[in-house]
């Protein structure tokens, strides 16, 4: 078969994984540092290259795998990346994932091979490349779905509190947000379950655990109910 296509340039694929992850303190991002030229020493998104017999997902797949030690996690395809001098070394274009992980499930172990660190989303360094430019996108594209479905859950345990679910939505917007509001909004849809267990490591009273009642959600949708996570801000 001829090669139809020799008259035309090859060009490098990468994939860049944006890796959310919450703990109760907030929001925060998996960066690791940069073990290689150009940019050694500085932080980094995980990324690698796309192998010639994979497709997107499966690398991007395997190099989350590769950080974290985790499969069968929430990852989206977020947008190309492939401004001309974007990459030093060779012209490349990224294709960026984010994922949203249980940060209590990784592999520790692998962060320390990886010089990988949990930073805030709102104090994170400077990255490399347009890595900055991946990030906000991701924060945004996270507000807009965590806005109309429920994938905050994908960064809780499976039990959590009514404040640690605050703390985690006040992080995916950015804002300080009503505390009798939000309960009040998030109680209304009736898709969580109140278990008979209490939170006492922060206070002497406690905080009730609950936990995220997905057929719950899914019989609300089949009906076509208007479901919307956006709380109220203060």
């Amino acid at each position: 078969m001829g090669n139809y296509y020799k008259d035309h340039d090859r060009i490098l694929v990468a994939l860049d994984c944006i890796i959310f992850g919450f703990d109760r303190n907030g929001l925060k991002l998996l960066l690791i540092k940069r073990d290689f030229e150009p940019e050694k020493g500085s932080w980094s998104l995980m990324g690698g290259f796309l192998n010639r017999d994979e497709s997107l997902e499966d690398a991007a797949d395997r190099i989350l795998h590769k950080l974290t030690g985790l499969e069968n996690v929430y990852l989206e395809q977020l947008y190309g990346f492939g401004e001309v001098d974007r990459d030093p070394v060779e012209r490349t274009v990224s294709i960026a994932y984010y994922a949203l992980i249980n940060i209590h499930e990784h592999d520790k172990e692998l962060m320390d091979k990886y010089s990988a660190r949990w930073f805030p989303i709102d104090d994170l360094p400077d990255l490399i490349f347009d890595h900055n430019e991946m990030v906000e996108a991701a924060k945004s594209r996270l507000r807009y779905r965590a806005s109309h479905e429920p994938v905050g859950f994908e960064l809780l345990p499976e039990k959590f509190t009514m404040p640690e679910l605050q703390i985690l939505y006040e992080g995916i917007y950015e804002t300080e947000l009503d505390k009798r509001n939000f309960r009040r909004r998030i109680l209304s849809m009736n898709i969580l379950t109140k278990t008979d267990e209490k939170q006492k490591k922060y206070s002497k009273k406690g905080a009730y655990f609950y936990r995220f009642n997905e057929d719950k959600y899914e019989e609300k949708v089949d009906k076509g109910d208007n479901l919307t996570f956006k709380p109220i801000k203060l």
